[in-house]
């Protein structure tokens, strides 16, 4: 149940634990919340996200900086992504300069970001810069947020089968050294012969 809940499904939470007769850790109106955060990040809505972070729990960004830094950073590609030029290096040199200035890695970050500054069109980006434009930084910001929320909310935020998954593959290495045992291969979960 807790990919169902990690990932956000919680209708197929809450039926899960329903079929199941499963009295569930959590509480199913914070999935419904943190999917609202999610969403807001997807379609590049970072002031919405912030917003309902802080409505989730204030102090969680003022407690993690990075995720507040990542924060700030999605918004400030999402203005150049929108072409407000402009805005974007007022927002820079008002928000983020000073958080690049305290911290060697946001400065990195931040000069990566700003490069996308020098490009007028998102197809002639190179791919060292042009991966903040896809969605899939979007996607990142959005699990970033969303396990911090979970932490805050002290629930899991890796699925308990991934960390059981990892667990296996250690423990088969781990072993090998020692003894022939029959393994489990990760990729179907068929039992092989010693080796």
């Amino acid at each position: 149940m807790d990919y169902l809940v990690i990932e956000g499904y919680k209708s197929a939470a809450e039926e899960f634990a329903q079929e199941a007769s499963v009295v569930p850790e959590v509480d199913f109106e914070s999935i419904e919340s943190r999917m609202r955060v999610r969403e807001a990040l997807q379609r590049g809505d970072v002031e919405d996200a912030i917003v309902r972070v802080n409505e989730l729990n204030p102090e969680i960004l003022d407690n993690n900086r990075a995720l507040f830094f990542h924060l700030q950073q999605q918004k400030l590609i999402e203005y150049i992504r929108q072409g407000r030029v402009g805005e974007a290096l007022q927002f820079a040199q008002d928000e983020l300069a000073q958080l690049g200035e305290h911290s060697p890695e946001f400065l990195s970050e931040l000069e990566r970001t700003m490069s996308l500054l020098a490009f007028e069109h998102s197809s002639s980006t190179p791919s060292a810069i042009g991966d903040l434009l896809s969605p899939a930084q979007r996607m990142k910001t959005a699990g970033e947020v969303n396990a911090a929320i979970l932490e805050s909310l002290s629930q899991g935020k890796e699925v308990k089968l991934v960390q059981l998954v990892k667990l296996l593959s250690w423990g088969q290495e781990t072993l090998k050294e020692h003894a022939e045992f029959p393994k489990m291969s990760l990729d179907d979960g068929t039992i092989l012969g010693s080796t």
